[in-house]
C-alpha cells in the first residue's frame, strides 16, 4: 500500500494530498522540485501503477516485487535502484531479524518500497521535513537519510550481540558447570546469526562505494562527504561484525579444549579411585578362595592385620593421587 506521497520543492513539502500521476506531473513541471512515495509490501497490481508513472526498469521492478535481495546499487541509465537491509536484535532469542528497504531514486522523483517490520520510515521522513537545507539537495538527500539510518539501525545489534558472546566467554572458562550448561549448542547459533548479519551487511560498503565513484554525478558535492561518513560507519560496523566471528571461532575452539581437559580430568579421578578400590578387592578375592592352608587363617590378629592393611595401602594411594593432582 502507498504510505505517503508528497512534493517537495527547494526542501519544503507542499501541502494537500496528491496522487501519484499527479505528483508526478507537478514535480516535473517545476526542476527544483522532487516526489518521494513511500510504500509497504505493495502487491504486483499496486507496484504496477507506480511503475507505469515513472517508467521504472523491469528488472528493478521484479526485485523490488519479490523482495528477498541481497544489499546492492544497480544503476539503469540515469536512475539508481538501491537495496538495504535492516535488522533488529531479539535479545530474548538472541536472533537477528531482518527486514528490506527498497529505492528507486531518479532526479526527480524517490520511491522507497519496504517490506519488514525494520526501519519504518515514517519518523525519518518527518525528521527530515525539518532538515530543510539538507532535503534541498533532493533524491539523493533523501537516499542518504534512509541509508543513514538503517547503518544507525545496526549498532544496538552489535551491542546485543557483544553482550551474548561476553556470556559465551564467562560460560566457557567457568570452572564449575554441569552438561546442561554445556554452551557449544549456544556458540553455534549465535555464530550463524553473526554470519548471517556480515551477509546482509557487507556488500553495502560497495555499494556505497560506488556512490562516491561511478554514479558521483547524480550526488550532489555537499552529500558526498555525508555519504562517505556513513561509510565509514559502516565499515566500522562491517569490522565489529567479523570480530564477533573470529571471537566466537575462538570461543568453540576454548571450549572444545576445555571439554577434553575436563574428559581428561573425569578419566584420571576414575582410573585413580579404580587403583584404591583394586587393593581391597584383590584381598577380598585371596581370601574368598575358602583355602584350608593359609597361614595368616591361624592368627589371631591376622584378620584386623588384613583391615589395616587395606587401609593403609589406600591412604598412600589416595595421597599419591591427590599430590600428583588426579585428584
Amino acid at each position: 500500500m502507498i504510505v505517503d506521497c508528497a512534493v517537495y520543492r527547494k526542501g519544503v513539502r507542499k501541502e494537500g494530498t496528491l496522487r501519484v500521476e499527479d505528483a508526478l506531473d507537478e514535480a516535473r513541471d517545476d526542476p527544483e522540485a522532487f516526489v518521494w512515495i513511500g510504500l509497504f509490501e505493495p502487491t504486483p497490481s499496486e507496484f504496477f501503477a507506480v511503475r507505469r508513472e515513472f517508467g521504472l526498469h523491469d528488472l528493478a521492478v521484479e526485485d523490488a516485487v519479490k523482495a528477498h535481495q541481497r544489499p546492492k546499487l544497480e544503476v539503469y541509465g540515469d536512475d539508481l535502484f538501491v537495496v538495504l537491509k535492516t535488522a533488529r536484535y531479539v535479545d530474548v532469542f538472541e536472533t537477528v531479524e531482518f527486514a528490506e528497504i527498497q529505492l528507486f531514486v531518479g532526479h526527480d522523483y524517490v520511491v522507497s518500497v519496504r517490506h519488514g517490520q525494520g526501519s519504518a520510515l515514517a519518523e525519518l521522513r518527518k525528521t527530515l521535513e525539518c532538515d530543510q537545507e539538507h532535503l534541498a539537495h533532493g533524491p539523493m538527500a533523501v537516499l542518504h537519510a534512509v541509508v543513514d539510518r538503517v547503518v544507525d539501525d545496526y549498532e544496538p545489534v552489535i551491542a546485543g550481540l557483544d553482550n551474548d558472546i561476553r556470556e559465551i566467554e564467562v560460560d566457557v572458562f567457568a570452572q564449575e558447570r554441569s552438561l546442561r550448561l554445556d554452551p557449544t549448542q549456544r556458540i553455534f547459533k549465535l555464530k550463524r546469526e553473526v554470519l548471517d548479519f556480515h551477509r546482509h551487511t557487507k556488500p553495502l560498503v560497495e555499494a556505497l562505494g560506488r556512490l562516491q565513484t561511478s554514479v558521483r554525478p547524480m550526488c550532489p558535492v555537499p552529500l558526498r562527504e555525508y555519504f562517505r561518513d556513513v561509510q565509514d560507519h559502516l565499515l566500522r560496523v562491517v569490522a565489529e561484525i567479523e570480530n564477533f566471528r573470529d571471537l566466537l571461532s575462538d570461543a568453540l575452539h576454548a571450549n572444545l579444549a576445555q571439554v577434553s581437559v575436563r574428559q581428561n580430568d573425569d578419566m584420571r579421578k576414575i582410573s585413580a579411585y579404580v587403583a584404591i578400590g583394586a587393593v581391597p578387592t584383590v584381598v577380598g578375592a585371596i581370601y574368598g578362595m575358602n583355602f584350608e592352608n593359609m597361614p595368616e587363617l591361624g592368627w589371631r590378629i591376622g584378620y584386623p592385620m588384613t583391615l589395616v592393611l587395606c587401609a593403609v595401602v589406600c591412604v598412600i594411594l589416595y595421597r599419591s593421587f591427590k599430590k600428583a593432582g588426579w585428584l
